[in-house]
C-alpha cells in the first residue's frame, strides 16, 4: 500500500535582509509531532526535497527551505561558508518561530547540519544524515565529479531536470567558492560533538558515499545508527521517498530503527536494513 502524501505551500521570510523561500506542509500533523526541517545539497534547491517532504507531511510539520543564495531564496551578496549557512538556518528558525527541530539533510546538507549541531546544539532535537559527504578519500573536484557521473544513471531522470536550472541560477561565482568550502570541510571533526541521536542513511548503490565511509561516520557519532536502503543511490529523498520516510518515522518513534536481515557484509554492530518497496508502491 502506498503511503499518504500531503501538499506543501510556498512561504517567504526575510532573514538578515535576505528573502528566504521555504516549502511548508499544509495538512495538520498529529498533535505534538516533531518539526522536520529539510536541508538541501550542494548548489541545488529544496525542489528535490519535495517527494520526501510530501511523504513526511502527514506525520510531521515539515519545512523545506532554500538556503540563502540558492534556489528561490535571495542573494546574500557572496557565497556563504558552512558556518554562515548553519547560522543563517538558525536565524531563519528564529524568524519563523521554530525553537527546536529534527534536521534532515542530503549530501552537502549533512555538512551544514553537522556544523549546526556544534554551533546551535540547543536548537536540534535529532538529526538524519542522508548520503553525508565528503568521503576523506575523494576530496578533490575531479573525484567528486566522477562519482556524480557514476551516480547519475542510478537516479530518477527527473532529478537532473530540477538540478540544471539551479546550477545556472547559482552561477559560477557561487559554485566555485561553495565547492571549495565543501571539499575543505571535515565533517568527521564535527560529528563526535553532535549532541543528539543521529541516523545515517545510505543507499546501497550510492557511489558518492561508500559503505566504509558511512560506517566511519556512524561510529564517530555519540548516538549514531546506520540504515542502508537496498538499491538506493545518493538522492534517496527524491528517488526513494517512501523508503526514507519509513526509516525516519521508525527512528523518530523510538530513537532506534528495527534491525532486519542484512543484505550485505555485516559489521560488528549490525547495520540496519529495510526491505525494498514493491514496484506498485513506488512513487511515480
Amino acid at each position: 500500500m502506498s503511503q499518504p502524501t500531503a501538499d506543501l505551500h510556498d512561504t517567504w521570510t526575510i532573514v538578515d535582509g535576505v528573502p528566504i523561500y521555504a516549502r511548508v506542509s499544509v495538512s495538520a500533523a498529529p498533535p505534538n509531532s516533531p518539526i522536520i526541517v529539510l536541508v538541501h545539497g550542494f548548489i541545488i534547491s529544496s525542489r528535490y526535497m519535495v517527494p520526501v517532504a510530501e511523504h513526511l507531511a502527514p506525520y510531521f510539520r515539515v519545512y523545506a527551505l532554500d538556503l540563502p543564495g540558492f534556489g528561490n531564496s535571495g542573494e546574500p551578496g557572496r557565497a556563504l561558508n558552512i558556518d554562515e549557512l548553519a547560522d543563517s538556518l538558525a536565524r531563519w528558525m528564529d524568524v519563523v518561530g521554530i525553537q527546536r527541530a529534527v534536521l534532515l539533510g542530503n549530501s552537502f546538507g549533512c555538512q551544514v547540519i553537522a556544523r549546526f549541531g556544534v554551533r546551535h546544539p540547543e536548537r536540534m532535537e535529532r538529526a538524519v544524515l542522508v548520503g553525508p559527504t565528503v568521503d576523506h578519500k575523494t576530496r578533490t573536484a575531479i573525484q567528486q565529479a566522477a562519482l556524480l557521473v557514476l551516480d547519475a544513471p542510478l537516479e530518477r531522470i527527473k532529478v537532473w531536470a530540477l538540478h540544471v536550472p539551479d546550477y545556472f541560477k547559482a552561477g559560477i561565482r557561487r559554485i566555485l567558492p561553495t565547492l571549495r568550502y565543501t571539499l575543505d570541510d571535515r565533517i568527521e571533526d564535527f560529528l563526535p560533538r553532535m549532541p543528539v541521536p543521529t541516523l545515517v542513511v545510505r543507499g546501497s548503490r550510492d557511489p558518492v558515499v561508500p559503505q566504509r565511509w558511512a560506517e566511519t561516520l556512524t561510529d564517530l557519532l555519540p548516538q549514531g545508527r546506520l540504515v542502508v536502503i537496498p538499491g538506493g543511490a545518493h538522492a534517496l529523498n527524491y528517488s526513494r521517498p517512501q523508503d526514507l520516510t519509513r526509516v525516519v518515522r521508525a527512528f523518530l518513534a523510538d530513537n532506534r530503527t528495527t534491525e532486519l536481515e542484512a543484505r550485505e557484509e555485516p559489521r560488528q554492530q549490525p547495520t540496519a536494513f529495510i526491505p525494498p518497496l514493491r514496484a506498485e508502491d513506488r512513487a511515480v
